[in-house]
C-alpha cells in the first residue's frame, strides 16, 4: 500500500464529517443505539461496534487502520502509553508456570513486568545477548512461550537477527513481539521477516511533537481481537480520541520529519567521530558499528539517537558537559522537534563512579529538527566547558 495513500487518505471518510479536510475528534464517552437488537449486537461485539469509548471510538479507529498498514498487519491496537503496549502485549500470551525469553536490560518497564509482577504468577524470565541465534535456542524451555526482542535497543543498539528468531520461535510454537520504537514501520518492518507481534511507543516519532502518551500494538486481527476483548479493556488502556487526533496529526509529517532527522544524523554522526574528546559512538547504522551488517540487512533507516562515550573521566565533568548543552535539553524519551540527551551518570549514586567503565561516562543524545551546525556548536561549547571543569 502506497506510503502517501496511507498518511493521508486511508481509513478516511470525508463525507461523515461535513467534508472537513482533518478527522474529527469524536470527543465522546457513550455511544447511543436507536434499537434493542444494535445495543444487543454492541454489547456481542465490542471490538466492532462504537459502544463506550474505553473501547472503539471513530478518531481512534482511523489511526488504528493507517498504524495498522504501517506495519503491514492485519490490525493495531492503540494503547494511552507505550508501557501498556508492552504490558497488555506479554499478558496476553503467558500463563501462570509459563516462561520468557528476552533481550537483556530491555526498557524498563519491560524489565519491570519481568522481574517483579510476572513472578508473582509463576511466569520467569531469561535475559540473553540476543544478537546470536544459538543464545535463544539454548534459553528455550518445554514451558516458553514468548521470545520478547527490542531491536535496536535504545541505548547500545543491540540488534538481533529477526528472520532467525522468527523462524525459530514458529517451529516451537512460541509467540514472538519486538519493540520497534527505534525503527518505526517506516524504517524496519519485523512482521515481513516473521514477527508476531510488532510494538512501539508513539509518543515518540509517531506523535512526533512531544505532546502526547501513546503506544502501538500491531499483529493478526486474531491477536489483536483477543488482547482487546481481555487484556485492553480489563486494563482500561486504550487512547483517547483527543491523543488519536494527534496521533493523526503527527502522522502527516512523518517521512518528512525522519529523513530530516536522518539527514541531521550523519553530519553529526561525522563530527562527533572525529572529536578530539570523543571516545566511541554507538549508532547501528555506522559501518564502525559492530552489528552494521546484521543492522544493514533489517534497517532501511536510522535517524536521530545515539550515543557517546567522551574522554571526561570524572563524574563531575560529564555532569558540566550535560549542564552546559543549550539546544539538547536533558529528558528522557526521544522522537519529538527537540534534541534531548540523558548523561548515563545520571542513573548512578554518586558515589559509584567508575572513569574506567565507558557505558558510564556515555551520554545518549537525541538530534530534533534542529539544524546541525546549531547541534554541533552547543556541544563543541559544553564540550569545551566541561574539560576545563
Amino acid at each position: 500500500m502506497e506510503l502517501s495513500y496511507i498518511l493521508n487518505s486511508l481509513g478516511e471518510d470525508h463525507e461523515q464529517y461535513f467534508n472537513a479536510v482533518a478527522p474529527p475528534i469524536v470527543q465522546t464517552s457513550n455511544f447511543t443505539f436507536g434499537t434493542v437488537e444494535a445495543l444487543r449486537a454492541a454489547f456481542a461485539d465490542e471490538y466492532g461496534h462504537f459502544l463506550y469509548s474505553r473501547g472503539q471510538n471513530p478518531t481512534v479507529e482511523i489511526l488504528r487502520k493507517k498504524l495498522a498498514a504501517l506495519d503491514g498487519a492485519e490490525d493495531a491496537l492503540v494503547f494511552n502509553s507505550g508501557a501498556s503496549a508492552i504490558f497488555c502485549g506479554v499478558l496476553s500470551q503467558v500463563k501462570a508456570g509459563d516462561h520468557i525469553v528476552s533481550v537483556s536490560s530491555p526498557y524498563t518497564w519491560a524489565q519491570r513486568l519481568f522481574n517483579v509482577i510476572l513472578p508473582r504468577f509463576g511466569v520467569s524470565t531469561t535475559y540473553i545477548d540476543g544478537g546470536q541465534i544459538e543464545n535463544w535456542e539454548r534459553a528455550c524451555q518445554t514451558n516458553t512461550t514468548l521470545f520478547y526482542l527490542e531491536s535496536p535497543n535504545s541505548w547500545t543498539f543491540g540488534i538481533q537477527p529477526l528472520a532467525q528468531v522468527a523462524a525459530l520461535a514458529k517451529g516451537r510454537g512460541i509467540c514472538t513481539l519486538i519493540d520497534n520504537s527505534y525503527c518505526t514501520p517506516l524504517y524496519q518492518q519485523p512482521l515481513a521477516l516473521g514477527i508476531d507481534m510488532a510494538l512501539q511507543s508513539a509518543t515518540k516519532y509517531i506523535g512526533g511533537h512531544s505532546d502526547c502518551v501513546a503506544g502501538v500494538l500491531a499483529g493478526s486481527r486474531i491477536k489483536m481481537e483477543a488482547i482487546f476483548n481481555s487484556e485492553l479493556m480489563a486494563s482500561g488502556s486504550g487512547c483517547t480520541p483527543f491523543h488519536a487526533w494527534l496521533l493523526l496529526r503527527g502522522l502527516r509529517t512523518l517521512p518528512m520529519r525522519l529523513q530530516h532527522i536522518s539527514n541531521t544524523t550523519r553530519v553529526v554522526l561525522a563530527f562527533l567521530k572525529n572529536h578530539p574528546l570523543v571516545e566511541k559512538v554507538w549508532f547501528p547504522l555506522d559501518p564502525n558499528f559492530e552489528q552494521y551488517e546484521l543492522a544493514s540487512s533489517q534497517m532501511t533507516g536510522a535517524c536521530g539517537l545515539l550515543t557517546v562515550v567522551l574522554k571526561l573521566h570524572s563524574a563531575k565533568q560529564l555532569t558540566a558537559f550535560a549542564e552546559n548543552l543549550k539546544a539538547f535539553k536533558m529528558a528522557v524519551s526521544w522522537g519529538g522537534h527537540e534534541s534531548l540527551v540523558i548523561p548515563r551518570v545520571a542513573a548512578l549514586p554518586e558515589m559509584s563512579f567508575d572513569a574506567n567503565d565507558p557505558l558510564q561516562r556515555s551520554m545518549r543524545l537525541y538530534l530534533g529538527l534542529e539544524s546541525p551546525e546549531y547541534l554541533m556548536a552547543d556541544v563543541e561549547n559544553a564540550l569545551r566547558k566541561a574539560k576545563s571543569t
